[in-house]
C-alpha cells in the first residue's frame, strides 16, 4: 500500500504521460490531415492527366525550371505518388489509434489513483 505522498508523485507522473500522449496524438492528426489534403491534390493531378491526350506535351516543375517530361512517366509518378500516400495515412491511422488506446488506459489509471487519493484523504490516518 503506498502513502500518500507516493500516490500523488505517482498521479502526477501518470499525468504527465497522459499530456505526452495528447500531444503526440494532436502531432499525428495534423500529419494525416496534411497528407489528406496532399492525397486530395494528387488525385486532381490524375485526374488530369487522364483527361489529356497520349501526344499532349507535360512539363514538370523542378526548381525554378519547367522540365519536359513524358507523359506516361507522369502518369505513373502520381500513382506511386497516390500509392504512398494512402499507405503513410494507414500508418498514421494505426498509430493514432494505439495512441488513443494508451490514452484511454492512462486515464483509467488517473481515476483510480484519484479514488484512493480521495480515499486516503477521507480516512484518518491511525498512529501505530
Amino acid at each position: 500500500i503506498m502513502g500518500p505522498e507516493a500516490l500523488q508523485k505517482k498521479f502526477e507522473d501518470e499525468v504527465e504521460t497522459y499530456k505526452k500522449l495528447q500531444k503526440d496524438l494532436t502531432k499525428t492528426n495534423g500529419l494525416r490531415s496534411q497528407l489528406d489534403g496532399q492525397l486530395n491534390e494528387n488525385k486532381v493531378v490524375k485526374e488530369e492527366l487522364d483527361l489529356i491526350d497520349d501526344s499532349a506535351v507535360v512539363y514538370k516543375l523542378i526548381g525554378p525550371a519547367l522540365i519536359r517530361q513524358d507523359l506516361e512517366e507522369a502518369r505513373q509518378n502520381v500513382n506511386k505518388r497516390i500509392d504512398y500516400i494512402q499507405q503513410e495515412i494507414k500508418r498514421h491511422e494505426n498509430s493514432m489509434q494505439k495512441l488513443e488506446k494508451e490514452a484511454e488506459g492512462k486515464r483509467d489509471n488517473l481515476n483510480k489513483i484519484q479514488q484512493q487519493l480521495v480515499l486516503k484523504a477521507q480516512v484518518p490516518q491511525q498512529k501505530k
